[in-house]
Order: C-alpha cells, then structure tokens, then sequence
C-alpha cells in the first residue's frame, strides 16, 4: 500500500512505485514529452533497469549519467548537462527524472530549475538518506570547492516517490548513512519517533518508519519552505556535520549521514554547555549516536579548519556561527548564536575527550 504526504508545496509516496501515481503521470500529463532520466553509475546499473523493464513509457528516455560522489556536486557537470539538453531539444514541457541517491536529488534537482528558468522533474530517491531527507522539502544545490551547497535554489518536484525496494540495492555502511537525518527528525520533533529508532534495526527500515520521518520534515517545510523561520530546526547536526563533510570531501572517508550524526553529538553539547540541554538527555542522545555509528577521529589541530568552514556556512548572519540547538529529545531553539571557545571545548569534547 501507498501511503501519501501531501501538503501545498510536497506530494511524496511511499510505498512501491508500481502502486504509485508515477504510471499515471507518464501516461497523462507527460505522455507527450520528452524524458531524461538523470542516474549516477550505481543507479544506472542497479536501480534503471528495474524502471525500464516496468514502464512502457520511459522506452524512449535519455539516460544522463552523472559522476557519483559528493565531490562530483559541482557547475562543471551541470553546465555538460545543459550542454546535453540542448543537444536533445528538451523544452519547458518536458520531464526529468532524477534516480538516484541525494547527490542525484540535489544536483538534478538544480539543473532543472535553472534550465529555461524551470522544467519540471519527479524525484525518485534510491537511498534511505535521499528519501527522508535530500529528495524532500524543495532544496536543490551543489558545492563551492569545500563548502556544501553553497549554490542552490528552492525548487520542489511534481512527485517524489519512495520505494523501499531500492534499499536492497544499499551496503549496510548506506543504510546507516541514512537514518542519521530519522534520528535528527526524532530529536526536533518527536519522542516517539526516537523511541522507535533507538530499537531498528539497519537492515530492517520499514515503509512506516520512512513515512514518519518524511511526515515530520514536509509538515516543517510546508510551514516555512524558504527557511525564514522554523524550516531552521532542519539543520541540527548540519552547521558541524556540513564542516567535517567538506573537510574530508575528497577523502571519501565519511559518509554524509556519519557526519551529521556526529554534529547532532557535537551540537548537543555545546547546547548542555550553554544550559538549554540537560545532561541526562545529552547523554542519551551521545549513547545512542556513539551505539549505531561508527568513531569518527578529528585531531584538535584541525579544529581550526572546521571553525573556519562553519564561519562560511550559509546559515550565519552575524559574526557569530548559527546552529539549531536541541532543548531536549523531541524540541530545537534556532538562531543560536555560539562563540568559538564554546564550539572548540564540544569539539574537544566529543573527539578527543571521550
């Protein structure tokens, strides 16, 4: 069973695509466009065939494939891709799907609001971090040398489709990656969904808990989709995460989901060093991330570095480094602004310390 997010700016489905409104849409609306299909090398292989064997539509689609890797998010493959649309003749009625993970959903993502000020796309997320998360909620972009999505535009799909099937085709090293954004919905949203997710099991995410985690972020984002306001408690974990991701960009050594993981621990702390935190929870939400992710090794003498990539983090406004800090499991204070000393003792804290 298809189970629907709906709000004014999401319609995301989860459950499988073959119960989806996806068929509906290429044999309706879309039927007399033209169709790209944006993939990396992994999707092209794993996940496109299984599309193409299924829906008589796609037949005649253009398959894009785009370098895999958060390192390969950058202009020059956009502007190969724009290259290409116009190789095609694609116009403003046209479609692209994009098939993949959140390097797929972003980039694609931004390639096609910004091609003839707008094509429409579909988004089909293909890991569990694109489906809660990447492929939800209208952000697109991609990086300025170390900087995570420094470039990018709100630009929101006609559908999103989850389908947990794709899971299959992840390493358990993915899946973990993944429920690194679940445990940041928990901790600004609900006590209950971080009940739940203290016990699940990598190997075992069901559609349910997807649909629980994509109904906290789309009820955020429908309420503030440009992020003025509320859409801010979205990036707890994110203002260190974002760091220590672009500090290690081109050394593939974390994934995207450890980092953030980490940064809810670091961020965490700073909030219990600033009094908004009690210990108790700290701890708990330490133990828990310290459980189901793997060590993260920062030496101090990088410290410096990380603080001076959070300074370039696009969330600032003031001279001070912003963050999202949680209150307590299920609540987040945003624009919160935090001086260096109280960031280096969390770092510190949290790397070399313990």
């Amino acid at each position: 069973m298809v189970k629907t997010v709906e709000s004014t700016k999401n319609r995301v489905e989860v459950g499988s695509i073959l119960e989806s409104s996806f068929q509906s849409m290429l044999d309706n609306e879309f039927s007399n466009s033209k169709k790209i299909v944006m993939v990396d090398e992994n999707t092209q292989e794993e996940c496109w065939p299984y599309l193409l064997t299924i829906f008589e539509g796609l037949e005649d689609a253009e398959v894009i494939v785009l370098p895999s890797g958060e390192e390969n998010k950058v202009m020059e493959v956009c502007f190969q891709v724009w290259e290409a649309f116009t190789n095609y003749g694609i116009q403003r009625g046209d479609l692209i799907i994009n098939l993949g993970g959140g390097v797929i959903t972003d980039m694609g993502g931004l390639i096609a609001s910004l091609f003839k000020r707008g094509l429409r796309f579909i988004n089909i997320p293909t890991s569990l971090l694109a489906m809660v998360d990447a492929s939800v909620g209208g952000k697109t972009g991609i990086n300025l040398g170390q900087y995570k999505n420094q470039l990018g535009v709100f630009a929101f799909p006609e559908l999103t489709i989850c389908d947990p099937i794709f899971l299959k085709t992840l390493s358990e090293k993915e899946l973990i990656s993944g429920t690194a954004e679940m445990y940041k919905h928990a901790i600004i949203s609900s006590e209950e969904h971080w009940k739940t997710l203290k016990t699940l099991s990598v190997n075992n995410v069901s559609s349910d808990v997807i649909y629980n985690s994509i109904q906290i972020k789309a009820e955020v984002v429908d309420n503030d989709p440009t992020e003025k306001g509320l859409r801010k408690v979205l990036n707890l974990g994110h203002t260190i995460g974002h760091a220590i991701e672009g500090f290690f960009i081109e050394d593939h050594v974390y994934t995207h989901g450890q980092c953030v993981a980490w940064g809810i621990v670091v961020e965490s702390k700073v909030s219990e060093q600033l009094g908004h935190l009690s210990k108790e929870n700290f701890n708990e939400i330490s133990d828990v991330i310290r459980d189901k992710f793997p060590p993260m090794t920062i030496a101090k003498e990088n410290f410096d570095v990380l603080i001076a990539l959070m300074k370039n983090d696009k969330k600032n406004n003031s001279s001070k480094i912003n963050f999202s800090l949680p209150s307590k499991i299920g609540a987040v204070l945003i624009d919160q602004q935090v001086d260096e000393d109280t960031i280096r003792k969390a770092l510190e804290f949290t790397f070399i310390e313990n």
